[in-house]
């Protein structure tokens, strides 16, 4: 087998058993992972990707001219056109390889809004973003004097689109928003709403952190001008991810940061700097994780996103329907359209007593904020429970939450 296969499970059942980490017990019990939102666990085929390269083929990539480089820039270089198709990108020069989503939303601030906001410019996003999908905004606003505007959520945590519409105008220069809500899995109409936002002339980033371990990704189909997404979210290593941008745009932006491999040319009165995605990526990248990654989206394609988004769309509508049925639970976020994550409160049990309790269960679920402040604020709560899905979770994992809560429950009466 050449260093570039790797053998897969077969079908959506056999999953679970490619992740060495889920056969492990925890405090007395069979692990149950749910916190899948958090940083999804790794595929032995990732796993053995990585190590193989460390073993056989560590070497700086680009530039170099011995066999060890050539091996390594090959497939950092291999895993970029893995990410091309699996977004459909028009062609590899659009994805810019990241540290993860936070670096991405933070490249396009810096290099997309700050050459060209000024006082009077808006940046919209809405009420249900992760903390990386906001921060970055309100640097740029307070660098530009760009004003920062949010559209409001309801009840079921839904974007209240009527007015997020309504604050789009000419003034507004770039539209934020989640393709899935990380505290929430509320799934935003994208469709409905970038086709508004073009109508305004907006540019539009989506945070799709959420959204590309879960279902099918077109970026040309969706019609956005970014797309940011995390290699941890979708079972590739830590410290992996792509911006993809719109050749066109990519084109005009100046370099977010500077060093080696992002420039032609360099001498003390000028530096020429090097082609698309190349200036977009200063210094030695996480060679080893990106080759990860590309693994990670094979395994992903061998499993289909079909079934992915099928086997995952049935155990979250379970997974809702059995917490709501145990006395005292109440559900955070009941949008019509969610995904993978379901937000939940026990009584008035604080989430990190009842997390710490349900992992002496070997229940791992995430308890807290979940970098989504304003969300939190929105519902009058501290944090949550959340419980997240991946595409190795199956009926008994949800059972055995249930089986956790219900212990808990009986503890605090």
């Amino acid at each position: 087998m050449s260093q570039t296969q790797a053998t897969f499970g077969t079908g959506i059942a056999q999953c679970r058993s490619d992740f060495p980490a889920l056969d492990q017990d925890v405090n007395g019990h069979r692990l149950v992972y749910l916190d899948s939102a958090a940083s999804a666990q790794q595929p032995a085929a990732v796993i053995d990707a990585v190590a193989r390269y460390q073993r056989n083929d560590h070497a700086n990539v680009h530039r170099g001219v011995h066999t060890l480089s050539h091996r390594a820039t090959e497939l950092y270089e291999g895993a970029r056109d893995k990410l091309c198709a699996f977004i459909n990108a028009s062609n590899r020069a659009e994805i810019v390889l990241t540290s993860g989503t936070t670096e991405a939303v933070n490249l396009v601030a810096q290099s997309f809004c700050r050459p060209t906001l000024s006082a009077g410019d808006q940046i919209l996003i809405t009420g249900l973003e992760h903390h990386s999908n906001i921060v970055p905004w309100q640097l740029v606003c307070e660098q530009t004097g760009a004003e920062l505007i949010v559209a409001d959520i309801d009840d079921d945590g839904d974007v209240n689109l009527e007015h997020l519409f309504a604050l789009m105008s000419e003034r507004v220069k770039l539209l934020g928003i989640g393709h899935v809500s990380n505290a929430l899995g509320t799934i935003n109409p994208l469709a409905d709403i970038i086709a508004q936002a073009r109508q305004h002339g907006i540019a539009v980033l989506v945070d799709g952190a959420q959204g590309v371990p879960h279902m099918n990704i077109d970026v040309q189909a969706l019609g956005c001008d970014f797309y940011a997404f995390s290699g941890h979210k979708m079972f590739g290593p830590t410290g992996t991810g792509v911006l993809w941008g719109r050749e066109a745009l990519l084109e005009e932006m100046p370099p977010y940061q500077g060093g080696g491999d992002m420039i032609l040319e360099v001498s003390f009165d000028n530096t020429v700097f090097n082609e698309l995605p190349y200036k977009f990526e200063a210094g030695t990248p996480n060679i080893a994780g990106v080759i990860g990654l590309g693994t990670a989206v094979d395994y992903l394609l061998s499993v289909g996103m079909d079934s992915i988004y099928e086997h995952e769309k049935t155990l979250h509508a379970y997974l809702a329907s059995q917490l709501a049925s145990v006395d005292g639970v109440r559900l955070i976020g009941t949008a019509k359209h969610q995904a993978s994550v379901q937000s939940f409160m026990l009584n008035d049990i604080h989430p990190h007593d009842l997390g710490t309790i349900l992992d002496h269960q070997g229940v791992a679920i995430r308890t807290g904020h979940h970098c989504a402040m304003p969300v939190m604020k929105r519902f009058g709560l501290p944090g949550t429970a959340r419980a997240s899905l991946g595409l190795y979770n199956n009926s008994d994992d949800v059972d055995h939450l249930v089986a956790a809560l219900e212990k808990a429950r009986q503890i605090f009466a």
